[in-house]
């Protein structure tokens, strides 16, 4: 034990993350001030040590042997609401925030822009960085600026929305940029007494073309979370997974007309997508796990598929990193040999020599 900074030896990471899986942290700190943040640092970097930064452990799967660096949690706390221009509240959140409880402050507060984010697991300093979203909305769309801690600059500043970089599930925070940054607070605009985005089929036709209030909105969006086992902390083994394990993959709009030529051959009526560039469309990872052969439910070992959604790999009772690890591979080899289209994973792998 290091006195000065609480850092923690040999500490049981699995009970820290969603899956409910991973090994020991070699040293674990639970920073709750920036200052702890970069004392962390400066341990770390004394000791030659490397670093993982953890938050919710919703979107991360922990290798069996765990990790043998410093395993920095950052639970930084606060909301600060501020009044706007015309109809907007910037609201600052601290990073160790919980990010449905703070979705659940804003639509009390009718504060309209992220209510259709309710129900995500993990907290609020993850949600930039790999752009969260969910039934037609996604953080990019509120979020002003990110203050971090920057490790090469070795100083704190603040990062305007478009220097976040923000795509379809990805920021610089998890591409160009990966592990330079800490998320310390983030600021959204958020609109008082806002509609809710209802653009997502599932949304539109629960409320037939009339505006439901935003408590309407994250109830029935937490409903078809739940329907589908991925709500933040509704327990059960289909809740012990990281949520989405692939990403929904975008192809040409050629690639798409070869694949429904093949599909056509063997009786499958189309495949399911959505423009998201003139020509590129995405296609449900889900679908395309199914059309694999892979079913709700489906176990291999200790690990297997939620009962409620093929997108999520799921901890059946015990598993180790290593069977989550097969299972992925087996998905994706399928998806490979059958379409053509590589299966990325959404999750961070840590502790791993391959990834």
């Amino acid at each position: 034990m290091h006195s000065n900074l609480k850092i923690e030896e040999n500490v049981s990471l699995s009970g820290l993350t969603t899956f409910r899986i991973g090994g020991e942290a070699r040293y674990f700190l639970r920073a709750q001030t920036e200052k702890q943040v970069i004392s962390g640092l400066e341990f770390a970097h004394v000791n030659e040590l490397e670093v993982f930064i953890l938050g919710g452990g919703s979107n991360v799967l922990i290798s069996d042997s765990g990790f043998s660096g410093l395993v920095l949690q950052v639970d930084l706390k606060g909301i600060l609401f501020r009044e706007g221009d015309g109809e907007a509240i910037n609201v600052t959140v601290g990073a160790g925030e919980d990010w449905d409880e703070f979705v659940g402050i804003c639509v009390e507060k009718k504060l309209a822009g992220i209510e259709c984010l309710s129900g995500i697991p993990g907290l609020v300093g993850g949600t930039p960085i790999q752009n969260v979203g969910a039934y037609g909305q996604e953080v990019s769309e509120t979020l002003v600026s990110v203050k971090v801690f920057d490790r090469h600059q070795n100083k704190t500043k603040t990062l305007s929305k478009a220097e976040c970089g923000f795509g379809y599930r990805k920021s610089i925070f998890n591409t160009t940029e990966k592990n330079r940054y800490i998320v310390l607070e983030v600021d959204y605009s958020l609109k008082k007494n806002g509609a809710p985005k209802i653009v997502y089929s599932d949304l539109k036709s629960k409320f037939e073309g009339r505006v439901p209030s935003l408590r309407e909105t994250r109830e029935v969006v937490c409903t078809i979370r739940a329907s589908k086992g991925m709500l933040v902390r509704q327990g059960g083994l289909d809740a012990q997974s990281a949520g989405s394990f692939f990403k929904n993959p975008i192809v040409r709009k050629s690639k798409l007309a070869e694949l429904e030529t093949i599909l056509l051959g063997e009786g499958v009526k189309g495949i399911p997508n959505y423009f998201v560039e003139p020509d590129l469309v995405k296609i449900p990872a889900a679908w395309l796990i199914e059309q694999a052969g892979f079913y709700k439910g489906f176990k291999k070992g200790n690990a297997g598929l939620s009962t409620k959604h093929t997108l999520a790999i799921t901890n059946r009772g015990n598993a180790t990193a290593k069977e989550i690890i097969d299972l992925k591979a087996d998905i994706q080899n399928e998806i490979m040999d059958r379409f053509g289209i590589d299966l990325i994973p959404e999750p961070n792998f840590i502790g791993f020599d391959n990834f």
